[in-house]
């Protein structure tokens, strides 16, 4: 028994696994049935209509001569037949008329056949002119035991079949050609989006994230595929330049308070005289080392809010008495740095979610707002709702807070919901730039949006939430 080689049944196994090659089958497949099944409806409708037309013409030629036999009689029928026999042109038109006895009487037609008998439709071969065709004829009883066979030689529409079997072998074949070429063309079309795709991601697996698929702005569907597969990538590349920027940042920002917690405690091992000296510096590096707990429970807090997973805790409550509540208690702190607070809110405002988060994002603005704000500046916080702009639009609340403090430019204020990002005139001030990214994690959670803008002097945070998020 000969065996394969195996390169061969490798390649071949590759072919039949390609994707390219079995979607130009399909469509070719697809292409030649579509068509043959169209070009069989067209060859069976035109024989059958001249099959139909031949045995209309037999039915009522035969009707004319039974009654010209019942009205005028034998010599009035025979000499039918005759004229008609001189008027055929086209020389197909069988007639045969014979008595009961079947002795012939008049026609083109010998004798009778002997294989028909009753009123139905039969083919028979007929010899005319030294050549032996079909004949579609029906047999007719008239009075007195007279028999009369009327039919039609299929010469003609057998020729006329046989040539549109013919052309439409011929149309087959260049079905089959086009599909072939057309299934080449959408095979080798869709290899080059395929190899472009793979090329790009190749590229970017080995570690160049600039590359991306060329958009030709010849193909519609195509260049939007191509646009969505680039946008996926600047996505990625953005996800992952967040997360080295995080990676820095918490190096950065965890070091620092480790550091000084190692050099307070080594310190006080080598230079600590007495208990006391020694507690204190132990106390000194446990609010350092608090701040490392504070800065890692921030993290995993933005990543459960982010993973969606406080959602279950979204009830129905007062979003005003919530707020109410925040306000009282920066007051006092507001107060303490002497800056002006003004608040404008409705009597009162149903809202869906999670109170406790939309607390503590508010609390982070408020305490953001205070912490950069000069004396005797002014905070002002305000809370309105807008109407549904539709049945299937939720109703829209606008939480608005401005301070007049240094604000951000434009390039801060496009970053300032980074993690651990921190703006240059907030380097020498305590915090650990995770306040805004917290806000931005809750309102994202809510189905709002935070935005922020200049005050001149100062900045302005809007938030835009649903009044019900469920609903959207």
């Amino acid at each position: 028994m000969m065996r394969m080689p195996l390169a061969w049944l490798d390649c071949r196994s590759l072919r039949i696994k390609s994707v390219s090659l079995r979607f130009a089958l399909i469509y070719g497949a697809l292409f030649v049935g579509s068509g043959f099944l169209f070009l069989s409806f067209v060859w069976w409708g035109t024989v059958g209509l001249l099959e139909r037309r031949t045995e209309n013409a037999i039915t009522t030629d035969a009707q004319i001569l039974a009654q010209t036999f019942t009205e005028s009689g034998r010599p009035a029928l025979v000499a039918l037949i005759n004229e008609r026999l001189e008027q055929d042109i086209d020389d197909n038109a069988l007639y045969l008329l014979v008595t009961p006895n079947n002795e012939w009487v008049a026609g083109n037609l010998a004798e009778w056949p002997v294989k028909i008998h009753g009123h139905y439709w039969f083919s028979l071969p007929v010899q005319r002119a030294d050549m032996l065709n079909t004949a579609r004829v029906r047999a007719y009883t008239l009075p007195d035991g007279y028999k009369l066979l009327v039919g039609r030689d299929l010469n003609g529409r057998t020729q006329l079949a046989h040539m549109l079997t013919e052309m439409l072998l011929w149309t087959c074949i260049m079905m089959l050609v086009l599909a072939v070429s057309g299934g080449w063309f959408i095979r080798r079309l869709f290899r080059n989006i395929i190899h472009s795709i793979g090329r790009t991601t190749q590229a970017i697996t080995h570690g160049d994230m600039t590359r991306r698929i060329p958009i030709k702005g010849t193909d519609k569907e195509l260049d939007e595929v191509a646009f969505t597969i680039n946008e996926m990538l600047d996505r990625i590349v953005r996800l992952m330049d967040g997360v080295r920027q995080v990676s820095n940042s918490m190096a950065h920002d965890l070091r620092t308070p480790i550091t000084r917690a190692r050099a307070q405690l080594e310190e006080a091992s080598l230079t600590a005289k007495s208990e006391d000296e020694l507690r204190r510096a132990i106390d000194k590096a446990v609010v350092n080392l608090d701040n490392v707990t504070s800065i890692c429970e921030a993290i995993l807090r933005i990543a459960q809010i982010e993973a969606g997973a406080r959602r279950s805790a979204f009830s129905e409550f007062d979003l005003v008495s919530a707020l109410e509540t925040v306000v009282e208690l920066y007051e006092a702190v507001a107060e303490e740095h002497q800056v002006n607070f003004v608040c404008q809110m409705p009597e009162k405002l149903p809202f869906f979610g999670d109170c406790i988060l939309y607390q503590q994002a508010v609390a982070n603005l408020l305490d953001n707002a205070i912490k950069f704000s000069p004396p005797q500046s002014t905070i002002r916080l305000t809370v309105e709702v807008t109407p549904a702009p539709s049945d299937t639009a939720p109703a829209l609340v606008h939480l608005t807070l401005a301070d007049q403090g240094p604000g951000m430019n434009d390039a801060d204020m496009a970053r300032a919901t980074e993690r651990f990002f921190r703006a240059e005139q907030a380097r020498n001030t305590p915090g650990s730039g995770l306040g805004l990214s917290l806000v931005q994690a809750i309102i994202q959670l809510h189905g709002g949006t935070l935005r922020l803008a200049s005050n001149a002097p100062g900045l302005v945070v809007k938030i835009e939430t649903p009044l019900y998020p469920h609903d959207i």
